[in-house]
Formats: structure tokens, C-alpha cells, sequence
């Protein structure tokens, strides 16, 4: 028989147990009390959060677009052109429109897209949140009779969902067609209508409902975690830099696991 682990594992493995139940609970709480906001105080100081969300939106998508821009030819010349180009050497030229819907469109896109978002705009949430936080911002807003979640976390959660989303779309388009010139420059002998058209025979109506679905839950899921650790926690400024790491690592879990959920679906479907 295996002999039992020590007890400084045992109590080691018990205690991130308990912390990530914890935390669950915290995140799971979280999401529920913003949800309930969103729905029931959207039209509220329109004034106020209609200006905020735009303003998000902006941060999350149109001022990303230049680094999506670059990265979607990146990912063209890494993954698509040498795709298109090893496909043609090997006559397997009818799998292209395949390949590209299930590398690009069902996963490199809207993950991606999702973690280089995370890297620009979730950081930036959990800093100003938990400097907010630390200063006594946030008990300030409460004395003033300002809903935390209402000014501060709904703007964030509505408008990192509509720029992930854009930006996905963006970021797919500007893939394909940069793999297409990549493969073209390496004399490919496939003409752009049967590149695209082949494309369009890979994809179907549960591809264009699963992307937006799945680009959504992304940015909701990145913005809640982020807001939580630096919202919904008592902090220090000095606690800013760890509360950021662990915002970070568990949105990557948790679209990484969301991910995984959608390739079951395409599996069972």
C-alpha cells in the first residue's frame, strides 16, 4: 500500500483548497451583485454611465486596434501562410477552409484576443481599482450615495465585452487575409476565390453564434475578476502589484476553462 502523505502536504494542499473555494465563492458573489446591477439600474444616470461605458470601449477596442492590426498579420505569417503553404505541398488543398476555421476562428482568435486584452486593459483595472480602493476613493463614492458597482465595475464589464468582441472579428478577418498575401508572396498556386470560398464552406451558423457568445463571456469574465480583486478587497497600495498577478492568473484560468467548455460543445455537437 502507498504510504499517506505528510501532513505539511496534506495541510499545504487543504489550505489552496480552501483559498480557491474562497475565492470562488468571493468571484461567484461578485459577478451575481453585478449582474443584478446591470440589470436592474442600467438606464440610471445615463448621464453618467453611458459616457463611462463609451469610454471603455474605447480603451478595451479602438485603442488596441493598431497592436490588433500588427499581430493579425503576425498570426497570419506564423500559422496561416505556413498552413496554406504545407497543405499545397501535400495536395491536401480541400482541408484549407477546415484548418482555418478550426486554428483561427473557433480558437487562436478569440483567445488571443481575449489574453491581449487582458494584458492591457484587465491590469489597468485592478490598478486604478485598487489604488482607488487604497486611497478610500470607493468609501467616498458610498458616502456620496454612489454605488461602487454601478459607477465603477458595470461601465467596465459592458464595455470589455463589446471591445473584445470587436476585436476578435477584427482580428480573425485581418488573419485570413494576411495568411492568403503570406501564402501568395511563396507563389502558392491557389487563386483568392477558392481560398475564401472554401472558408465559407468550413463555416456555419453555430460558428458566427458560438464567437460572439464566447468573445463576450470573455470580456465579462475578465472584467469581474479584475474589478473583484481590486474592488472587492481591502487593500494597501502595496498590495496593488500582488492582488494585479493573481487577477491576471486566474482570468487566464478561467477563459482557458471557458474555452475548453466550448470545444465540448463543438464535440457533442
Amino acid at each position: 500500500m502507498r504510504a499517506p502523505l505528510p501532513r505539511s502536504y496534506t495541510n499545504y494542499l487543504g489550505r489552496m483548497l480552501f483559498r480557491f473555494l474562497v475565492t470562488v465563492q468571493g468571484i461567484g458573489a461578485f459577478a451575481l451583485i453585478t449582474l443584478g446591477v446591470i440589470l436592474t439600474q442600467f438606464r440610471k444616470a445615463r448621464g453618467v454611465t453611458f459616457p463611462a461605458i463609451i469610454k471603455e470601449l474605447s480603451r478595451s477596442g479602438t485603442r488596441l486596434f493598431p497592436m490588433f492590426l500588427f499581430l493579425s498579420g503576425a498570426l497570419g505569417l506564423v500559422v496561416i501562410g505556413q498552413t496554406v503553404s504545407w497543405l499545397t505541398r501535400v495536395n491536401a488543398n480541400t482541408y484549407l477552409g477546415t484548418v482555418m476555421v478550426l486554428v483561427v476562428v473557433r480558437e487562436l482568435g478569440p483567445l488571443l484576443t481575449a489574453l491581449l486584452v487582458l494584458s492591457r486593459s484587465g491590469t489597468s483595472n485592478v490598478i486604478e481599482l485598487g489604488t482607488a480602493r487604497a486611497l478610500g476613493e470607493v468609501e467616498a463614492l458610498e458616502a456620496l450615495g454612489i454605488d461602487p458597482i454601478h459607477y465603477l465595475v458595470m461601465p467596465r464589464v459592458i464595455g470589455m465585452a463589446g471591445g473584445i468582441f470587436a476585436l476578435t472579428i477584427y482580428f480573425i478577418i485581418g488573419s485570413l487575409v494576411s495568411g492568403y498575401l503570406w501564402a501568395f508572396l511563396q507563389n502558392v498556386p491557389l487563386r483568392p476565390g477558392d481560398y475564401f470560398n472554401q472558408l465559407a464552406g468550413a463555416l456555419n451558423w453555430m460558428d458566427f453564434v458560438v464567437l460572439a457568445v464566447k468573445s463576450c463571456l470573455f470580456g465579462v469574465i475578465i472584467a469581474i475578476i479584475t474589478c473583484y480583486h481590486g474592488l472587492a478587497q481591502p487593500l494597501r497600495l502595496e498590495e496593488v502589484s500582488r492582488a494585479t498577478v493573481r487577477a491576471v492568473a486566474q482570468s487566464v484560468i478561467a477563459c482557458v476553462l471557458l474555452d475548453a467548455l466550448f470545444i465540448i460543445l463543438y464535440l457533442e455537437i
